[in-house]
Protein backbone atom coordinates (compact mmCIF):
# COMPACT_ATOMS: atom_id res chain seq x y z
CA UNK A 1 0.00 0.00 0.00
CA UNK A 2 1.80 3.21 -1.14
CA UNK A 3 2.45 6.07 1.25
CA UNK A 4 1.43 8.62 -1.41
CA UNK A 5 -2.09 7.30 -1.40
CA UNK A 6 -5.29 8.93 -2.54
CA UNK A 7 -7.19 11.20 -0.16
CA UNK A 8 -10.88 11.33 -1.02
CA UNK A 9 -12.83 14.41 0.10
CA UNK A 10 -16.38 13.47 1.02
CA UNK A 11 -17.41 17.11 1.56
CA UNK A 12 -16.18 19.89 -0.78
CA UNK A 13 -16.12 22.26 2.22
CA UNK A 14 -13.20 20.23 3.56
CA UNK A 15 -11.02 20.85 0.52
CA UNK A 16 -8.73 23.35 2.26
CA UNK A 17 -8.15 20.91 5.10
CA UNK A 18 -7.48 18.14 2.58
CA UNK A 19 -4.93 20.28 0.74
CA UNK A 20 -3.14 20.96 4.02
CA UNK A 21 -2.98 17.24 4.76
CA UNK A 22 -1.73 16.52 1.26
CA UNK A 23 1.03 19.11 1.50
CA UNK A 24 2.09 17.90 4.95
CA UNK A 25 2.04 14.15 4.30
CA UNK A 26 2.40 13.75 0.55
CA UNK A 27 -1.10 12.47 -0.21
CA UNK A 28 -2.95 12.91 -3.51
CA UNK A 29 -6.27 14.76 -3.13
CA UNK A 30 -9.19 13.42 -5.16
CA UNK A 31 -12.86 14.28 -5.54
CA UNK A 32 -13.55 10.65 -6.54
CA UNK A 33 -13.16 7.65 -4.24
CA UNK A 34 -10.32 5.26 -5.10
CA UNK A 35 -11.05 1.76 -6.37
CA UNK A 36 -9.62 0.05 -3.28
CA UNK A 37 -7.61 1.39 -0.36
CA UNK A 38 -7.41 5.09 0.35
CA UNK A 39 -7.92 7.83 2.88
CA UNK A 40 -11.30 9.39 3.55
CA UNK A 41 -11.79 12.89 4.92
CA UNK A 42 -15.31 13.62 6.14
CA UNK A 43 -16.99 15.48 9.01
CA UNK A 44 -15.76 12.79 11.43
CA UNK A 45 -12.14 13.37 10.49
CA UNK A 46 -9.50 11.36 8.65
CA UNK A 47 -9.76 7.59 8.21
CA UNK A 48 -8.35 4.69 6.22
CA UNK A 49 -10.89 2.78 4.13
CA UNK A 50 -11.21 -0.09 1.71
CA UNK A 51 -13.59 1.47 -0.81
CA UNK A 52 -14.02 -1.86 -2.61
CA UNK A 53 -15.98 -3.12 0.43
CA UNK A 54 -18.53 -0.39 1.30
CA UNK A 55 -19.88 -2.28 4.32
CA UNK A 56 -16.55 -2.19 6.12
CA UNK A 57 -16.17 0.62 8.62
CA UNK A 58 -13.24 2.97 8.06
CA UNK A 59 -10.29 2.76 10.43
CA UNK A 60 -9.55 5.92 12.39
CA UNK A 61 -7.79 7.02 15.57
CA UNK A 62 -10.69 7.68 17.90
CA UNK A 63 -9.81 8.95 21.36
CA UNK A 64 -13.42 10.08 21.77
CA UNK A 65 -15.00 6.64 21.42
CA UNK A 66 -17.30 5.33 24.12
CA UNK A 67 -14.74 2.83 25.39
CA UNK A 68 -12.00 5.46 25.61
CA UNK A 69 -14.17 7.93 27.51
CA UNK A 70 -15.43 5.20 29.85
CA UNK A 71 -11.86 4.18 30.59
CA UNK A 72 -10.86 7.77 31.34
CA UNK A 73 -13.89 8.36 33.60
CA UNK A 74 -13.09 5.24 35.62
CA UNK A 75 -9.52 5.99 36.55
CA UNK A 76 -8.01 5.87 33.09
CA UNK A 77 -6.86 2.28 33.51
CA UNK A 78 -4.52 2.57 36.51
CA UNK A 79 -5.00 -1.11 37.25
CA UNK A 80 -4.21 -2.23 33.71
CA UNK A 81 -1.07 -4.32 33.10
CA UNK A 82 0.43 -1.75 30.74
CA UNK A 83 0.42 0.90 33.49
CA UNK A 84 2.19 -1.48 35.85
CA UNK A 85 4.62 -2.48 33.11
CA UNK A 86 5.83 1.04 32.36
CA UNK A 87 6.45 1.69 36.07
CA UNK A 88 4.30 4.75 36.66
CA UNK A 89 3.65 4.09 40.38
CA UNK A 90 5.43 6.58 42.60
CA UNK A 91 6.35 8.95 39.78
CA UNK A 92 4.97 12.28 38.60
CA UNK A 93 5.44 13.98 35.23
CA UNK A 94 6.34 10.59 33.77
CA UNK A 95 7.47 10.71 30.14
CA UNK A 96 6.89 7.65 27.96
CA UNK A 97 7.98 7.14 24.37
CA UNK A 98 5.62 4.88 22.41
CA UNK A 99 7.83 3.75 19.55
CA UNK A 100 5.16 1.62 17.85
CA UNK A 101 1.91 3.53 18.47
CA UNK A 102 -0.42 1.94 15.91
CA UNK A 103 -3.85 3.51 16.42
CA UNK A 104 -2.80 4.96 19.78
CA UNK A 105 -5.00 2.85 22.05
CA UNK A 106 -2.29 1.93 24.54
CA UNK A 107 -0.91 5.46 24.36
CA UNK A 108 -4.36 6.77 25.33
CA UNK A 109 -4.32 4.61 28.46
CA UNK A 110 -0.92 6.01 29.42
CA UNK A 111 -2.01 9.60 28.81
CA UNK A 112 -5.23 9.01 30.75
CA UNK A 113 -3.30 8.04 33.88
CA UNK A 114 -1.18 11.19 33.64
CA UNK A 115 1.82 10.24 31.50
CA UNK A 116 3.23 12.51 28.85
CA UNK A 117 3.44 10.36 25.75
CA UNK A 118 5.66 10.89 22.72
CA UNK A 119 4.48 8.90 19.70
CA UNK A 120 7.08 7.98 17.07
CA UNK A 121 5.53 6.69 13.83
CA UNK A 122 7.34 5.99 10.58
CA UNK A 123 4.29 5.59 8.32
CA UNK A 124 3.04 8.92 7.00
CA UNK A 125 -0.49 7.50 6.76
CA UNK A 126 -0.55 6.28 10.36
CA UNK A 127 1.10 9.47 11.59
CA UNK A 128 -1.59 11.51 9.84
CA UNK A 129 -4.32 9.38 11.46
CA UNK A 130 -2.73 9.87 14.89
CA UNK A 131 -2.40 13.61 14.36
CA UNK A 132 -6.05 13.80 13.34
CA UNK A 133 -7.10 11.84 16.43
CA UNK A 134 -5.16 14.18 18.71
CA UNK A 135 -6.68 17.19 16.93
CA UNK A 136 -10.22 15.94 17.53
CA UNK A 137 -9.42 15.03 21.13
CA UNK A 138 -8.15 18.58 21.71
CA UNK A 139 -11.59 19.96 20.81
CA UNK A 140 -13.09 17.99 23.71
CA UNK A 141 -10.23 17.72 26.21
CA UNK A 142 -7.32 20.04 25.52
CA UNK A 143 -5.51 19.02 28.73
CA UNK A 144 -5.47 15.34 27.80
CA UNK A 145 -4.55 16.08 24.18
CA UNK A 146 -1.69 18.24 25.44
CA UNK A 147 -0.05 15.16 26.94
CA UNK A 148 0.63 13.83 23.45
CA UNK A 149 3.42 14.79 21.08
CA UNK A 150 4.00 13.20 17.68
CA UNK A 151 7.21 12.56 15.74
CA UNK A 152 7.24 11.19 12.19
CA UNK A 153 10.30 9.03 11.65
CA UNK A 154 11.98 5.68 12.09
CA UNK A 155 11.78 4.87 15.79
CA UNK A 156 15.14 3.11 15.97
CA UNK A 157 16.91 6.12 14.48
CA UNK A 158 14.92 8.71 16.43
CA UNK A 159 15.68 6.97 19.72
CA UNK A 160 19.33 6.48 18.84
CA UNK A 161 19.84 10.20 18.17
CA UNK A 162 17.42 11.50 20.80
CA UNK A 163 18.37 14.97 21.97
CA UNK A 164 15.13 16.09 23.62
CA UNK A 165 13.97 15.82 27.24
CA UNK A 166 14.60 12.79 29.42
CA UNK A 167 12.55 9.68 28.70
CA UNK A 168 11.47 7.68 31.74
CA UNK A 169 10.13 4.62 29.90
CA UNK A 170 9.78 3.27 26.37
CA UNK A 171 6.82 1.17 25.26
CA UNK A 172 7.06 -1.23 22.32
CA UNK A 173 4.19 -3.15 20.74
CA UNK A 174 5.50 -4.47 17.41
CA UNK A 175 2.92 -5.60 14.89
CA UNK A 176 2.84 -9.37 15.21
CA UNK A 177 1.78 -11.46 12.17
CA UNK A 178 -1.62 -12.97 12.93
CA UNK A 179 -2.81 -16.35 11.78
CA UNK A 180 -4.98 -16.05 8.68
CA UNK A 181 -7.97 -17.71 10.36
CA UNK A 182 -7.68 -15.81 13.60
CA UNK A 183 -11.09 -14.66 14.83
CA UNK A 184 -9.36 -11.95 16.85
CA UNK A 185 -8.61 -9.86 13.79
CA UNK A 186 -11.61 -7.84 12.65
CA UNK A 187 -11.94 -7.17 8.95
CA UNK A 188 -11.47 -3.45 9.51
CA UNK A 189 -8.19 -4.04 11.34
CA UNK A 190 -6.93 -6.18 8.49
CA UNK A 191 -6.92 -2.99 6.42
CA UNK A 192 -4.60 -1.41 8.95
CA UNK A 193 -2.36 -4.47 9.05
CA UNK A 194 -2.12 -4.47 5.27
CA UNK A 195 -0.95 -0.87 5.49
CA UNK A 196 1.77 -1.27 8.11
CA UNK A 197 2.60 -4.98 7.73
CA UNK A 198 4.44 -7.00 10.37
CA UNK A 199 7.34 -5.24 12.08
CA UNK A 200 10.07 -7.53 10.76
CA UNK A 201 12.72 -5.13 12.03
CA UNK A 202 11.19 -4.85 15.52
CA UNK A 203 14.35 -6.36 16.99
CA UNK A 204 16.20 -3.19 16.03
CA UNK A 205 14.14 -1.23 18.56
CA UNK A 206 15.10 -2.98 21.79
CA UNK A 207 18.71 -1.83 22.08
CA UNK A 208 18.09 1.91 21.44
CA UNK A 209 14.99 1.74 23.65
CA UNK A 210 17.00 0.35 26.56
CA UNK A 211 19.68 2.98 26.00
CA UNK A 212 17.09 5.78 25.98
CA UNK A 213 14.78 4.75 28.83
CA UNK A 214 15.84 6.08 32.24
CA UNK A 215 13.89 3.44 34.17
CA UNK A 216 12.53 0.69 31.93
CA UNK A 217 11.31 -0.64 28.60
CA UNK A 218 8.00 -2.51 28.35
CA UNK A 219 7.38 -4.77 25.35
CA UNK A 220 3.86 -6.06 24.62
CA UNK A 221 3.86 -9.61 23.25
CA UNK A 222 1.22 -12.24 22.49
CA UNK A 223 1.29 -14.90 25.20
CA UNK A 224 2.46 -17.53 22.70
CA UNK A 225 5.34 -15.43 21.34
CA UNK A 226 8.93 -15.51 22.47
CA UNK A 227 10.80 -12.54 23.89
CA UNK A 228 11.79 -9.79 21.48
CA UNK A 229 15.24 -10.51 20.03
CA UNK A 230 15.23 -13.64 22.20
CA UNK A 231 16.39 -11.34 24.99
CA UNK A 232 15.09 -12.48 28.39
CA UNK A 233 13.25 -9.69 30.23
CA UNK A 234 13.86 -8.67 33.83
CA UNK A 235 10.28 -9.67 34.58
CA UNK A 236 6.95 -10.20 32.84
CA UNK A 237 3.40 -9.11 33.61
CA UNK A 238 0.79 -11.43 32.12
CA UNK A 239 -2.71 -10.67 30.87
CA UNK A 240 -5.42 -12.77 29.21
CA UNK A 241 -4.10 -12.47 25.65
CA UNK A 242 -0.83 -10.61 26.03
CA UNK A 243 2.03 -10.20 28.41
CA UNK A 244 4.37 -7.30 29.02
CA UNK A 245 8.07 -8.12 29.07
CA UNK A 246 9.83 -5.53 31.22
CA UNK A 247 13.50 -4.61 30.89
CA UNK A 248 14.75 -2.61 33.87
CA UNK A 249 17.38 -0.08 32.88
CA UNK A 250 17.74 1.65 36.26
CA UNK A 251 16.28 1.06 39.70
CA UNK A 252 13.93 3.88 40.63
Amino acid sequence: MPESMQLYIADPQLEDHARQLADRWGFVVSAQPPAEFGLLLDEQGLSLKDFSEPKLHPVRVDFLSGSSIYRKQHGGGKGEPIVKAIGLKGHTDYHVVDATPGLGRDAFVLASVGCRVTLIERSAVVAALLEDGIRRLASADSELAGRFSLHHGNSAQVMQYWDAERVDAVFLDPMFPHKKKSALVKKEMRIFQQLVGPDDDAGDLLSPACALAHYRVAVKRPNHAGALNDTPPTMAISGKKHRFDVYITKTA
